[in-house]
């Protein structure tokens, strides 16, 4: 059986998530066509932005095309649709909006190359594959745009492929520990149902840092961000403090001045791992501290793809790269698309 075969049986939505522009996620859609193609498996294609166009907007490098098959559900912007080689059937036209015009859903009539667009909105992008379930699709695929992490929010998709490659780093064990990193952190264990989560979940409308006591009583402080608030924080954190839960973005700046005693003593929480952007070495130094943290909803990576090549013109051999990344994350299946 196919890798799509077993995906299309575990799965509803899946996004293709790219560790870095060009780390191969338009190829690896391509290659899940195809076996959707050999296998008689119905799909329904969106994307974060827009792909499928034959050169880069941003860099105007060449890209790969997106081609579908006969009967494909696909998203395609009312300004584009005319641009699409294949032979398309207006479905639906939608309500949700993009910035290249109203959103229509259509069917492929006749094969061929098609331009991908959809909502930028999560909630909105979800919605969608709700509505290309509903038409009879055994699995859609969203397709990542210009490194947009924020898609793999566990909010849009019941799990994701994350494209990793040879442009994260001249140096192959980088690529390999970069990509392990964001396996780790997507597999943070969540906050477990209780009094604690609830305390969240009931107080978290305005997106405030929460600090929240032992009985589970919520302290919120008036902070439009935690970045730079390490030294706003540990003032805050009392005796009885024991979560801390940070809705945006957690960096080096939100915890570095944190007294390392209120540090071992509290948890952090999270909305989910897409909002963690610590690199690896000072992510090892914190959980040495004595950092630990959790999250409300984590992110099942149902597979990862790996992109020997880079635009900068070197290449990794991509036996070994493949090799050396089933070493470092054994229990998740490692395709090399072009292989």
């Amino acid at each position: 059986m196919s890798l799509l075969h077993d995906l299309s049986t575990k799965y509803k939505t899946l996004s293709i998530v790219g560790m870095a522009k060009n780390a191969g996620k338009t190829t690896a859609l391509n290659y899940l066509i195809e076996e959707a193609m050999d296998e008689g498996i119905l799909l329904g294609i969106t994307s974060t932005g827009r792909d499928g166009e034959m050169e880069d907007l941003v860099t105007g490098t060449e890209k790969p095309r997106v081609y579908l098959d006969e009967g494909t559900i696909v998203a395609v912007p009312e300004l584009i649709y005319e641009l699409a080689d294949a032979g398309l059937e207006v479905i639906r036209k939608t309500t949700y909006s993009t910035a290249i015009g109203t959103l229509l859903i259509c069917r492929v009539r006749e094969a061929g190359y098609v331009q991908v667009a959809g909502p930028v909105i999560n909630a909105e992008q979800k919605k969608l594959c709700e509505d290309m379930l509903d038409l009879g699709c055994r699995l859609v695929m969203i397709d990542g745009a210009i490194d947009r992490k924020s898609i793999a929010s566990p909010d849009t998709s019941d799990a994701i492929i994350l494209a990793t490659g040879a442009v994260l780093s001249r140096k192959m064990n980088k690529v390999v520990e970069e990509t392990a990193h964001i396996v780790n952190l997507y597999r943070i264990q969540e906050l477990e149902d209780g009094i604690y989560r609830k305390a969240i979940l009931d107080n978290n409308s305005d997106d405030k840092i929460m600090l929240i006591s032992e009985a589970g009583d919520v302290t919120k402080l008036d902070l439009l961000t935690g970045l730079g608030a390490a030294k706003d924080i540990d003032q805050a954190i009392s005796i009885d403090t024991k979560y801390v839960y940070i809705p945006g973005a957690f960096t080096h700046s939100v915890i570095s001045d944190i007294n390392v005693k209120k540090l071992r003593q509290v948890e952090f929480i999270f909305k989910d791992p897409t909002k963690i952007f610590i690199n690896p070495m000072d992510w090892g130094i914190f959980r040495k501290k004595g950092f630990t943290c959790k999250v409300l909803k984590n992110i099942e990576i149902a597979a990862i793809t790996v992109n020997p090549w880079a635009p900068a013109g070197y290449t990794f051999d991509n036996r070994v790269l493949l090799e050396e990344m089933q070493k470092a994350i054994p229990d998740i299946p490692i395709i090399d698309v072009r292989m």
